[in-house]
């Protein structure tokens, strides 16, 4: 046992050279600098091959980014363990100013080694490639409004304005083709405006009829068909929520999960004075969003539509009583808060909150079925 080496090692990735950093195991283990080394494949597997064979146990870490998982895949295929990093949640000094790959890497080792990194969900190849497709469709959908937005300015720029409340229906646009400008340079403008609308629109419904053609055969179809059975929760919500959370499982319980999607209070407490603020926000801020959207319906009644009683009906029976009791406890909670005088906005991120909680307890169920 006394020969035993293990040794803690961290990477600070980038798109052509990864710098990497060792720590010994043991308090006064010695920390080094590795080397910058090109971040292919080949040298890397070449790199790792190298370390773990002066040493018996090998750990290796890098942070989130936009480099992807390709090299927690090829740490894993190679039998050493790899984990990454949340880099939201790093120890960092506030007075140190200097921040380079090297002092990077030293101190992801460094703090691997003291256990004080924070480990995020790593998703298998087909998952992360749901993920990307729902993320492509909410980009989608954010462009789309952005060049609404323009129209609208740029409508009331000139005074025109619609004598209808809602607006973006075909009426909508047989009205924006119906304007007419002094000068053809503002026609020219506002009929490409339109033609950016039209363009992006269609985007957006290519990209939701390929993830509803994906969906039955993800391994998660079930989890989403369970959550489906909620109010408010349609396919994009269900497939974005299933998407970015990945396996409940992994939240041992509801408050977990709101915790991870930034829908509890923030809190500065000390001694007797408790101080609570408003929700932290931290974690997935895209099912945060869909969450405060989905939970507006619930300022209706209770009550089962055409498309939810098909939903449920094809449900097991313990997921039908989660989402009748969600639907009861969560309408009856909405009325109450905007009875007291609660803003809609408060009112909405709360029952957000208790609709995450139940949307774990319906996947919890559809995920031991299915197991």
């Amino acid at each position: 046992m006394a020969d035993y080496r293990e040794v803690f090692v961290g990477i600070d990735v980038a798109k052509l050279k990864n710098a990497v950093a060792v720590a010994e195991s043991g308090r006064e283990g010695e920390v080094r600098f590795w080397g910058e080394v090109d971040a292919s494949d080949a040298n890397m597997r070449r790199v790792i091959q190298r370390i773990a064979a002066k040493f018996d146990h090998v750990h290796f870490c890098y942070e989130a980014g936009p480099t992807g998982y390709g090299l927690h895949r090829l740490i894993r295929s190679l039998g050493h363990e790899c984990v990454v990093v949340a880099p939201s949640l790093i120890p960092r000094k506030p007075g140190d100013r200097v921040k380079t790959n090297r002092r990077d890497a030293l101190a992801l080792a460094r703090l691997l080694r003291a256990g004080e990194l924070t480990e995020v969900w790593v998703p298998d190849e087909g998952h992360e490639a749901m993920r990307d497709l729902v993320r492509a469709r909410a980009a989608a959908v954010e462009t789309l409004r952005v060049h609404r937005q323009q129209i609208s300015a740029f409508m009331l720029k000139h005074g025109r304005i619609y004598p209808r409340k809602k607006a973006w229906t075909m009426r909508y646009l047989c009205w924006l083709q119906e304007q007419q400008f002094d000068h053809p340079a503002h026609q020219i403008a506002l009929q490409e405006m339109v033609e950016a609308v039209r363009v992006s629109k269609e985007r957006v419904g290519r990209l939701e009829t390929v993830i509803e053609e994906f969906v039955p055969n993800w391994s998660l179809a079930p989890v989403i068909r369970a959550l489906q059975t909620l109010r408010g929760v349609d396919l994009i919500v269900a497939v974005t929520f299933a998407t970015e959370v990945g396996d409940v499982s992994r939240f041992e319980s509801p408050r977990q999960l709101m915790g991870y999607l930034g829908l509890v209070p923030g809190e500065r407490s000390t001694g007797e004075t408790v101080r609570r603020g408003s929700i932290t926000k931290a974690g997935n801020g895209r099912v945060r969003h869909m969450l405060v959207e989905s939970a507006w319906t619930y300022r209706h009644p209770p009550k089962v539509g055409a498309r939810k009683l098909y939903r449920l009906q094809e449900a097991p029976p313990k997921v039908r009583e989660i989402a009748w009791k969600a639907q009861s406890r969560l309408t009856a909670r909405y009325r109450m808060l905007a009875g007291r005088g609660k803003r809609t906005t408060v009112v909405c991120t709360a029952i957000a909150r208790e609709l995450a909680g139940f949307m774990w307890a319906v996947a919890r169920e559809a995920q031991s079925i299915r197991s």
